[in-house]
């Protein structure tokens, strides 16, 4: 280890309060200190590549000092890097929310930014709230998934369902109703009864509640946070079915599952869903700056529309919405998708990870793998046979992803579920490095990391 990696961990461990992380076992270990980016590659001070195995948590898209997106930062940089929304206009985020509407879900008719996929969340909960107050109607509640993630601020926490998370939080939160979440492989039964066990009891909830409920949210397809709960088919068509049937808004949630993640732009276009409201955010700027967007109806917006005494304003907004500067980097990215025909190039992809992963679930240890389109999750089991975990504390999946990291590869574990989850433009040659990766650790380290 070189003196400038040696002096910056020193640093980190003084000053830095990491998220998601045990700070004990941070201090005793030697973390990486990413330098720099290239393409699909990080770079550490030590000059050690690695594959972004997990596209930066989720949200690159492209990759690492992508051209097009550094030069439409700069350009704007030139011009001005931020102005307010907050009664002004400003060019690149009118020019960005053209564009957001042409390829979400043609319903979707107003962009309502924010900077992070919590806030997006946030926003959507409020917005379905207040239609219904602007409407004289109170409702004041809404059914989730459990196991669901939607962010870590008290609002969508409250609608988080993921007890390890959340748990400790409780008394801080307001109630909200939670329904099976479709989990095929924790399920006592074929994927169709799974759906249909799930969708029973949403429609338990929005019986015993009808009149009371705001919405119903969900991950479209993909529980990312949960472990990549990918859901059976016709799931999400089915809940669109039920919130039309008992009248209440559907909010997507395409934090992580938007932006081409699981072969579509947004995932609700898989099942032909076309939600009341949608959250994106993670790879709407291509992962480079904090933006996110909280799109709707115009039925919903005209809800909005008011004279002052009325009061029918949606009072909520903050400091750095529609930002200038990740604004121009968001419209370089969508321009990126048409030019660089991205979802064009998906299934080839999509097949590739399930060539691999149908050869990783024949290995000891591998209880069951779960795919679409880029998400793709490996969950390993100490008893295959009866699906049983290892304890939390034997962390395994960190393991196996630390024994990754010395490959090449950076990958980061959802407990026992190693992610899978590229960015979305990589190239074959480069899926197929970290692949090999992937396969060769679970095969010959695995079995290895279980025994000491």
């Amino acid at each position: 280890m070189n003196q400038k990696t040696q002096n910056l961990i020193n640093l980190d461990k003084q000053y830095l309060w990491h998220p998601f992380t045990q700070m004990k076992g941070w201090l005793e270990s030697e973390p990486v200190v990413v330098e720099s980016g290239d393409g699909f590659y990080l770079i550490d001070t030590e000059g050690k590549r690695y594959i972004d195995g997990v596209s930066s948590l989720w949200c690159n898209v492209h990759g690492h000092r992508v051209k097009k997106i550094d030069d439409a930062i700069k350009e704007q940089l030139g011009k001005i890097a931020h102005s307010t929304l907050l009664g002004l206009g400003q060019t690149k985020s009118i020019e960005l929310a053209e564009k957001l509407v042409a390829v979400a879900p043609k319903n979707l008719k107003k962009v309502f930014y924010s900077d992070s996929g919590a806030t997006s969340v946030e926003i959507a909960l409020k917005i379905a709230y207040q239609y219904y107050r602007n409407k004289g109607e109170k409702r004041d509640k809404f059914i989730a998934l459990g196991q669901s993630y939607h962010g870590d601020t008290i609002g969508s926490v409250s609608v988080g369902g993921i007890e390890l998370f959340h748990s400790i939080f409780r008394p801080m939160l307001f109630d909200t109703f939670f329904a099976e979440a479709p989990f095929p492989y924790r399920f006592n039964g074929s994927n169709e009864e799974c759906k249909n066990n799930s969708l029973e009891k949403i429609e338990e909830l929005l019986k015993e509640h009808n009149g009371k409920i705001a919405g119903v949210i969900a991950e479209p397809l993909v529980q990312g946070a949960a472990g990549i709960i990918v859901h059976p088919k016709g799931f999400l068509k089915g809940v669109r079915e039920l919130t039309k049937k008992y009248n209440v808004l559907l909010i997507a949630d395409e934090v992580a599952t938007g932006f081409g993640r699981t072969g579509k732009m947004f995932s609700c276009e898989n099942e032909e869903v076309l939600p009341d409201i949608m959250c994106a955010a993670k790879g709407i700027t291509g992962g480079y700056l904090p933006l996110a967007a909280t799109m709707a109806t115009q039925e919903i917006f005209e809800a909005f529309l008011g004279e002052p005494k009325d009061f029918k304003t949606f009072y909520h907004g903050h400091t750095y919405t529609g930002n200038a500067l990740a604004c121009a980097a968001a419209v370089a990215s969508l321009e990126l998708f048409e030019e660089n025909k991205i979802i064009e190039s998906l299934p080839a992809k999509t097949e590739l990870i399930r060539d691999y992963l149908n050869k990783i679930s024949e290995m000891d240890f591998v209880g069951d793998v779960r795919q679409c389109g880029l998400m793709a999750g490996i969950e390993i089991v100490e008893n295959k046979k009866t699906k049983e975990s290892f304890t939390y504390e034997k962390l395994i999946g960190a393991k196996l992803c630390a024994a990754m990291r010395s490959k090449g590869a950076m990958m980061r574990p959802l407990s026992d579920v190693i992610v899978l989850m590229p960015p979305v433009a990589i190239d074959l040659d480069t899926l197929n490095t970290l692949l090999d990766i992937v396969y060769e650790t679970i095969k010959n380290d695995l079995p290895k990391i279980v025994k000491n």
